[in-house]
């Protein structure tokens, strides 16, 4: 069988979380310490009540951790929501091979199933948050390593072939209906590339990197090991895959008003990352998560 994407390349058990711990923050080794959570690149265990640390699991995501390390010490002046501030700096090892980081913890859970309503209440926040973090000054970003759309982001043909590949899959998990509903909005996407535009991205904001408080109003951002320099349609995709449609214009008074090609390849992208999780899930037996990728493309195409 061959390996998915998302594949772990180093797992990162708990007992080899300890003995790092141990051995290079022993101040820390008394302190509980729990899985909670897997993404493409990183394993998170929270240690204690005040920190969390990422643990790369693949090759690709050190080099995007040591950048992370170096660039969000310097937002701290444009971020306008809580996010993880880099506080240890662990080093690779004979028992490790990559580095690590370790986080000031952020309270929060991830907005699974949250309302419409609640959805509204965190437009402004987040409307402001991109608005402050798309003027941190790109020559800065660049002095940190920070690379330009690696993803090639603007090639809108190149991303709809990928995602009518996509499709093939996920006809055993929905229904005829909502394949058609992806394929015909697919299929309506005549616009091959869009200009390229250069602002710091958070790079892969989806709801596995936001926090919300219990009341469902978005407590936080996490994960920036995507941090990169390209177009803003990629963290604008949050607009469509996050807020019910009738929220979007306040959004937009707030970030400020954009073509009509960046509102497509943010509303692409908002359908595009979906599909990936939701192709994540289904390996892993996740049904929550699977379901909540299904309700966020069907939220993505609404109009």
């Amino acid at each position: 069988m061959g390996r998915n994407l998302w594949d772990a390349e180093w797992e990162v058990t708990e007992p080899l979380v300890q003995q790092l711990l141990n051995l290079q923050f022993p101040r820390l080794a008394s302190l509980p310490i729990r899985e909670i959570g897997n993404g493409w690149d990183n394993t998170v265990y929270r240690v204690g009540d005040e920190y969390v640390f990422r643990f790369p699991r693949r090759q690709v995501a050190v080099d995007l951790l040591r950048t992370e390390a170096r660039i969000l010490p310097k937002l701290a002046g444009y971020i306008t929501v809580p996010y993880a501030k880099p506080l240890f700096f662990g080093k690779e090892s004979t028992h490790y091979p990559a580095p690590f980081l370790g986080y000031s913890y952020i309270p929060g859970k991830f907005p699974i199933g949250i309302s419409d309503d609640a959805r509204v209440q965190s437009a402004a926040a987040l409307a402001k948050f991109l608005k402050n973090l798309h003027v941190f000054p790109v020559e800065v970003a660049q002095q940190e390593g920070i690379l330009f759309d690696q993803r090639n982001l603007t090639d809108l043909a190149g991303r709809k072939e990928r995602m009518l590949d996509f499709l093939s899959r996920f006809n055993l998990y929905i229904t005829q209906e909502e394949l058609d509903e992806i394929a015909n909005y697919l299929q309506g996407i005549t616009l091959e590339r869009v200009e390229h535009r250069q602002v710091l991205l958070h790079g892969d904001l989806h709801f596995k990197n936001m926090l919300v408080d219990d009341s469902g109003i978005l407590a936080g951002i996490i994960d920036w090991g995507d941090v990169n320099i390209g177009h803003p349609a990629c963290d604008l995709s949050i607009a469509y895959s996050y807020l019910p449609p009738a929220s979007r214009q306040a959004f937009y008074e707030i970030y400020g008003e954009v073509d009509d090609e960046t509102k497509i390849l943010a509303r692409m992208i908002a359908v595009y990352i979906p599909m990936l999780l939701f192709m994540q899930a289904v390996d892993d037996k996740d049904e929550a998560i699977a379901e909540e990728a299904k309700s966020i493309i069907q939220r993505a195409l609404a109009d």
